[in-house]
């Protein structure tokens, strides 16, 4: 039986660390905010014929070095910038026009975001985020008890700072995909946390150990194999669809490799010791 519980405070403590080179990270840098949110210029042009979307991404790097391109349907591509001005906007398009030999009518539009359907956006994903958090503590409190809720919710919440300190340290594009990772990463995390809960109270029904540290060790050890199991099977599947993707599946995919990481480590190092601690702290015993 492995010895998870006793080194709860390794575990906690490399958490935290991670946290708040993440919270720093977020204060002195913050977070590099796509154009979903911060606004900008997203072009769409028809190219009509077959064409390398990473070297037409280089070929307009000197515009921005951060620019996004895009191969959408119908041989067209979409370009989105947040630093470009409107004098770049006809230069990138000279440019796209010349390299593939276009006319005049193969500019589809020219569409400006502002930044209020940014705020919008960070507006309805806090509003997403907090009701699936209430929605997932209803349910585990429900099925479980309001401290393996508590601990489940405690160990969801490490996995989207851990996420974000991800981002907030390497400054990757946070666009509206990575909000729709992060609340995948929410109905994933709390899978595999379920699963040592359950065999936690199954093992609480038998009676075959008399504290809870022991029981929740021995839940861990019986689970530890499946768990690794499904979280590599599932990293194997998201890598390879953020290698081989374009663009747009990258960015979903990435966030999805570090939540899915970082959940299945909360689900035995973090969820787990935090239902011990709470049911220490309130007293009760296993039978």
């Amino acid at each position: 039986m492995y010895k998870i519980i006793e080194k709860r405070k390794l575990w906690f403590s490399i958490s935290l660390i991670i946290i708040l080179i993440g919270l720093g990270a977020l204060a002195f840098k913050g977070l590099n905010l796509g154009i979903d949110f911060k606004g900008g210029t997203v072009i769409t042009i028809k190219i009509g014929q077959e064409f390398n979307v990473e070297e037409l991404r280089k070929s307009l790097e000197k515009y921005d070095t951060q620019i996004d391109v895009r191969e959408i349907e119908g041989q067209e591509v979409t370009i989105r910038s947040n630093k470009i001005t409107t004098e770049q906007v006809n230069q990138i398009f000279a440019d796209v026009k010349a390299k593939y030999n276009l006319k005049d009518d193969a500019l589809r539009s020219i569409d400006t975001i502002g930044p209020t359907i940014g705020q919008e956006l960070r507006k309805s994903a806090i509003i997403a985020t907090l009701l699936a958090t209430i929605g997932i503590l209803a349910y585990v409190t429900i099925r479980f008890e309001l401290w393996s809720g508590l601990a489940a919710i405690v160990a969801l919440i490490h996995d989207l700072l851990i996420t974000l300190t991800v981002y907030a340290v390497l400054q990757i594009p946070v666009n509206s995909s990575f909000i729709a990772a992060m609340l995948t990463i929410l109905g994933y995390s709390i899978n595999d946390t379920i699963v040592v809960f359950d065999r936690i109270r199954e093992n609480k029904k038998a009676g075959k150990y008399h504290d809870f540290e022991t029981l929740a060790d021995a839940s861990i050890t019986q689970t530890l194999a499946r768990s690794i199991n499904t979280v590599m099977t599932t990293l194997f599947t998201i890598t390879a669809i953020y290698l081989l993707g374009v663009p747009a599946i990258k960015e979903f995919a990435l966030p999805l490799i570090i939540g899915i990481v970082s959940g299945a480590y909360s689900s035995i190092f973090i969820a787990t010791p935090l239902w011990v601690l709470f049911e220490k702290k309130a007293g009760q015993k296993v039978a």
